[in-house]
């Protein structure tokens, strides 16, 4: 029989014939504290998508007795003489402290070229041992009531997220995390603000990690059984299996968070103010002020509790005339501002229900002049402005449309530094009112 060109190929990669024999994987879903009713339905969907993909063979599952607490399954299975006889361990759904008899053996087993797959409730597993935590990425903190989200995906290349397009909806149980480190993971699916009250903020889903020879993938996904019957999440899955197993290609190095400029931008002189990693070039306004601010996952966040104040944070270097971008959300009923110079404030603001201009409403030159037309976004979105200054002349384009035309504002707006209009001075962000986002800050200065 002729082969096909195609076959040939795959034969010759190893991806057909003999070098191409399925990985034997283990899946645990062992619990010693919660445990979901998804996870019958989760074993069915692991084994069926490796029998389907042919990319690898459950060989075994560690249930940990039919109440979730048999310590001596766990220890009988998952020693490292088992181990050393698969390429990789799912936990799916697993909690509490597991017998797993030799911890910082398995990590040494991780680390020296096997994988392991965590899906949503492995993060709640081993609090007590803070090495496999570490590794990890992240620990689970708690969670609100399941709801609807978009997950950003942070890497559409990625053979875990490359079938979601640019966002993933998806109704489930979403966690918040402690001991998580940004820098230290490479972003798959994340939110940029709470899943409940919508205030900004980083809220990772999945991610994937280099750990020494080996492979992790972790999704927090997967709390439904629906969830995992679904063909999105399937596929996420799969994809993220089959790179930690080595068989499909894509990044576990940490994201690279800093902002950029695009080409065009950097032709026409525009610079970054916020680099996306720090508050390098940024100071409060008064020192002994709440240090509401911080940098999380390349945004420059104020979160403030209930009736609590912040500081205004304020750039190092002044300017006069500019153009100055930047994108912002607010949540619901919040309430900031962007001043020009330190002295004219462009409002931001939560006005999306009131559907019409109003003098403080969101994009007016506060206490001077309403938009000219309504534009603003729902709160959580993110929304774009365009402001120039040159003189005492304002121009503004919020979210693609102009909203003031060479405004005339001769003095301060109100909570400004001082009341020398005419002479350059920082960029400032209100940071006492309410919580607020920003990304992509840049400046084109104009003399």
């Amino acid at each position: 029989m002729k082969l096909s060109p195609l076959t040939v190929a795959l034969v010759a990669a190893g991806v057909l014939g003999a070098e191409a024999a399925p990985k034997k994987v283990l899946v645990v879903t062992a619990t010693k504290g919660f445990r979901h009713s998804s996870i019958a339905t989760a074993e069915n969907v692991l084994a069926t998508l490796g029998q389907q993909s042919g990319a690898f063979t459950v060989v075994d599952f560690v249930r940990g007795g039919a109440d979730g607490k048999d310590d001596a399954e766990v220890a009988t299975k998952l020693t490292l003489a088992k181990l050393n006889e698969v390429d990789a361990v799912i936990f799916a759904n697993t909690t509490g402290e597991l017998a797993l008899p030799d911890r910082d053996g398995f990590l040494k087993w991780i680390e020296a070229g096997h994988a392991l797959i965590g899906m949503h409730s492995c993060s709640d597993t081993f609090h007590e041992y803070r090495p496999f935590i570490e590794m990890l990425g992240g620990e689970f903190l708690t969670h609100g009531a399941q709801v609807q989200v978009e997950a950003y995906n942070q890497d559409p290349t990625h053979p875990a997220t490359r079938h979601l397009g640019s966002s993933y909806p998806v109704f489930d149980e979403i966690y918040e995390f402690k001991a998580f480190e940004r820098a230290k993971v490479h972003g798959l699916l994340t939110l940029d603000k709470s899943p409940q009250t919508l205030l900004p903020g980083d809220f990772p889903v999945a991610w994937s990690k280099d750990v020494g020879r080996g492979k992790l993938f972790y999704t927090s996904l997967g709390h439904r059984e629906d969830v995992w019957t679904s063909a999105l999440y399937q596929q996420h899955i799969l994809g993220g299996i089959q790179w930690a197993l080595g068989l499909e290609k894509g990044s576990g190095k940490p994201t690279d968070l800093a902002s950029t400029l695009s080409k065009a931008e950097r032709d026409a002189g525009f610079r970054l103010l916020f680099d996306g990693q720090t508050l390098n070039g940024w100071k409060y306004r008064r020192a002994d002020g709440n240090r509401s601010w911080s940098v999380q996952n390349g945004m420059l966040v104020n979160r403030l509790g209930k009736d609590e104040h912040g500081t205004d944070l304020l750039t190092e270097e002044k300017f006069r005339d500019f153009i100055v971008r930047f994108e912002f959300q607010v949540p619901p009923g919040s309430n900031s501002g962007f001043y020009l110079r330190g002295r004219h404030e462009i409002q931001v603001f939560d006005d999306y229900k009131t559907g019409k201009p109003e003098l403080g409403g969101n994009g007016a030159i506060y206490n001077v002049k309403p938009v000219s037309l309504f534009a603003s976004r729902k709160p959580g979105q993110w929304q774009q402005a365009e402001i120039q200054i040159v003189g005492q002349k304002i121009t503004a384009i919020l979210n693609g449309v102009k909203t003031h035309d060479q405004v005339d504002c001769p003095k301060g707006t109100g909570g400004q530094l001082d009341d020398q209009v005419d002479q350059p001075g920082p960029i400032l962000l209100q940071g006492d009112h309410g919580s607020v986002g920003f990304r992509n800050l840049r400046i084109k200065p104009l003399k």
